[in-house]
């Protein structure tokens, strides 16, 4: 039981303690209830101060808190904080699986001798029953469950074992006061927290889900090079700044960090597939500003107390919006800057419901229930601030936060009176029974088995809305509008079902004039996306004048320096230049095949050519910004590379990356004029004697042309193919090119 000395200064502990002047919200009541013996539910945003909420109560009451939580990673960060703020390491202690028999007999040992205030524990270690004997053996002052959300499977990181606790405290002993907490909790995972862990008449306290420093924002997602450019650019304009970027796989996070790196962003990868040590590691160069950058799945931040991330990212689209929620609450912690911002393509949902598809009906369903709120704010055309508080069951009476992309930049809007009432009747004709989808398919007429054996196609409401011509997506955004302005609700105990609301009645009695602004549905922003690419597209078209005065210039270098055109730039070099405009040796060395060394020792004449175009023409460049891609090409190279030094047969190296030989083949003459060697003997002499090879030599140094047919019509007659050729000209281009 939770007991402390009589009239405690709670000001003067705190001060004491953790040196703050004076509490948060409701910091100090919440503390008060925990110190009384009262179980206790706190619902705080990330940022709020929960911690402290157990931390100080634990260090001012007899015996030792429990705290259950649900990640190594935080229990770790949390421990090292209190013994941060303490002269004694003994003050808190942690208990979980990555502790060895001494390490775990050690902090069994602080905690007997009465050194211990906090222990950290993971909920698997409470279920072994040697720890329960322990824990029941001990003054245990009252049990913190912190991120309960996990409790619920309603919550986006639900824990089975999280289940398992209201059994384990009643065994360790059944009069332990229980403060719960968590940042995310809708009605319905809140109602869960409560009867999962038989909270008796708990003290609840719900702080604003608000956090009005943050900006959020949804980019319509392009494709990948788009995405990739926007997110670099972006990243940059925020330069020594820390941010993290979520996605949803392993993969993802390697390529994304390696694309960072590449274009001078000091950035690492984080995810479940690595090791504890390396995981820590990069957790922790993140934590001292080592690197700028973290590219994660949602395995990192769970408890990161770092208060000056200033942007959060999302490749791609959350499975909820409490993974939403919780993920952009880790921006701007100190209440400075933070900015959030979630790359949007409809074809990201359709991976996530693809993803559910071998998992039980019920999971299925709850599933799609949680993207479909997801789907809502991503295409909503509304503040984004007010749907999110909503989600959680808060009113945000502003119309314009001004701190979203939504109202910085507001939609038309439309009057929907009629569209309304059509909704509201057809929702009271099946007397609130169903849900959202259910909904829609009566207002526009599309009947299916259970819509016939509930003879709801014989409804008036059946086909109501066809009248005006709207498709799914306007309903779906209209009715998720009317439950913003209180019209309709969803039942919490049978989430999902639609029901009537006092205001809704009222309209349908009396309608009046609703100007709303609705969603740009996925076809928009798909529509969007098209038109930014044909943009691009047009922007990067080959100038053809340019490459021609490129050539011409190659042929001039190539006379000067002995050589053959081919070995001073390939033509697909030329083409990249005269498509990117290249007015620095920096710009030139990220054009196809061109090296550091290659630009050093031929590109001077060809970007001061070009800057003398790019200004006599008045061109504007496709982009000031050229971004190096790293990502499918560095690993080609590398395979092919180290393939060719094992002598492995080409139709293999080619067959392994589902190539034909002939794609292979530019590979290589792309890796090799852009600065490095091949040694391709061991194929060459299997096909060529050292006449022929001498031959082909010959005519390559006599050349002043690229195209590989006219060698073939030279060599035909000697029955040389045009893969022969083309792999002799590597093996010039390795010899005499680098």
């Amino acid at each position: 039981m939770a007991t402390a000395k009589s009239k405690i200064n709670l000001k003067k502990s705190l001060h004491e303690h953790f040196g703050f002047e004076g509490f948060k919200g409701d910091q100090e009541k919440i503390i008060k209830s925990i110190l009384s013996g009262q179980d206790t539910f706190v619902i705080m945003p990330t940022g709020g101060g929960k911690s402290l909420c157990y931390q100080l109560p634990a260090l001012l009451s007899d015996g030792i808190a429990i705290i259950v939580s649900p990640l190594i990673a935080l229990m770790k960060n949390q421990v090292d904080l209190i013994r941060g703020y303490s002269s004694s390491d003994h003050i808190a202690h942690f208990l979980n699986s990555t502790l060895s028999k001494t390490q775990q007999k050690k902090v069994k040992s602080d905690i007997l001798e009465g050194h211990t205030k906090m222990l950290y524990v993971a909920p698997e270690t409470l279920t072994k029953q040697e720890n329960i004997s322990f824990f029941s053996d001990i003054n245990i002052s009252f049990v913190a469950v912190d991120e309960a959300h996990c409790i619920s499977e309603w919550g986006h990181d639900f824990r089975p074992e999280y289940r398992k606790l209201r059994d384990m405290i009643e065994e360790i002993n059944p009069n332990l006061p229980i403060i719960a907490l968590t940042a995310t909790a809708t009605p319905k995972v809140q109602d869960d927290i409560v009867k999962n862990l038989s909270l008796r008449e708990p003290n609840v306290f719900v702080s604003s889900f608000n956090r009005p420093n943050l900006y959020y924002e949804i980019v319509p997602k392009g494709k990948k090079e788009q995405v990739l450019k926007h997110m670099v650019k972006y990243i940059h304009s925020m330069k020594g700044k820390s941010g993290i970027i979520y996605t949803l796989n392993r993969k993802t996070t390697e390529e994304l960090a390696s694309t960072l790196q590449a274009n001078g962003i000091s950035a690492v990868a984080y995810h479940a597939g690595l090791d504890a040590t390396t995981r820590a590691q990069r957790q922790d160069t993140f934590l001292m500003e080592e690197v700028d950058v973290i590219v994660a799945t949602i395995a990192f931040g769970m408890g990161i107390d770092k208060p000056d991330v200033r942007f959060v990212m999302h490749y791609n689209i959350p499975k909820s919006l409490e993974n939403y929620y919780q993920e952009t609450g880790r921006a701007g912690r100190d209440g400075l800057e933070g900015n959030c911002l979630l790359y949007y393509s409809y074809k990201d949902v359709q991976k996530l419901e693809h993803l559910m598809r071998d998992k039980p009906l019920s999971e299925r369903e709850m599933g799609a229930q949680l993207i479909s709120e997801t789907l809502a704010y991503a295409e909503s055309g509304v503040c984004r601030r007010r749907l999110l508080l909503h989600y959680f069951g808060e009113e945000y009476k502003s119309e314009n936060c001004g701190k979203c992309d939504n109202c910085l930049n507001p939609k038309e809007k439309l009057e929907v009176r009629d569209s309304t009432k059509i909704v509201l009747d057809t929702v009271n004709e099946l007397d609130e029974r169903f849900n959202i989808d259910y909904v829609v398919n009566i207002i526009l007429g599309k009947s299916n088995p259970q819509i016939q054996t509930f003879r709801h196609d014989k409804l008036k409401s059946f086909g109501a809305g066809l009248i005006m011509k709207m498709d799914a997506n306007f309903w779906q955004s209209l009715i998720r509008q009317m439950m913003l302005e209180g019209m309709i609700r969803k039942d919490i105990e049978e989430y999902g079902l639609l029901k009537m609301t006092e205001k809704g009645h009222k309209f349908l009695k009396k309608p009046y004039s609703i100007m709303v602004a609705l969603n740009h549905n996925y076809e928009e922003v798909a529509a969007v996306q098209e038109e930014e690419e044909v943009a691009l597209g047009a922007a990067a078209t080959l100038d053809t004048r340019l490459f021609d005065m490129l050539k011409d210039l190659r042929k001039q270098v190539a006379k000067e320096k002995g050589l053959p055109p081919f070995v001073i730039f390939l033509e697909n070099s030329l083409e990249d230049m005269a498509t990117n405009y290249p007015t620095t040796l920096e710009e030139l060395e990220k054009i196809q095949g061109v090296s550091k060394g290659k630009a050093l020792r031929y590109g001077r004449k060809f970007v001061d050519l070009i800057a003398g175009y790019v200004e006599e023409n008045e061109i504007v460049k496709p982009d000031d910004f050229v971004m190096k891609s790293v990502v499918n090409k560095s690993g080609m190279k590398v395979f092919i590379i180290q393939n060719i030094d094992k002598k492995i047969p080409l139709e293999t190296i080619a067959k392994n990356k589902g190539l034909n030989l002939q794609d292979l083949l530019t590979e290589m003459e792309t890796i090799v004029a852009s600065g490095t060697k091949l040694n391709l003997d061991y194929c060459i002499e299997q096909e060529l004697d050292e006449y022929e090879q001498e031959d082909i030599f010959d005519y390559f140094r006599a050349s002043h042309d690229d195209n590989l047919d006219s060698a073939y019509e030279e060599f035909k007659d000697r029955d040389v193919s045009i893969e022969q050729l083309q792999m002799m000209r590597i093996k010039f281009l390795s010899e005499f090119g680098n």
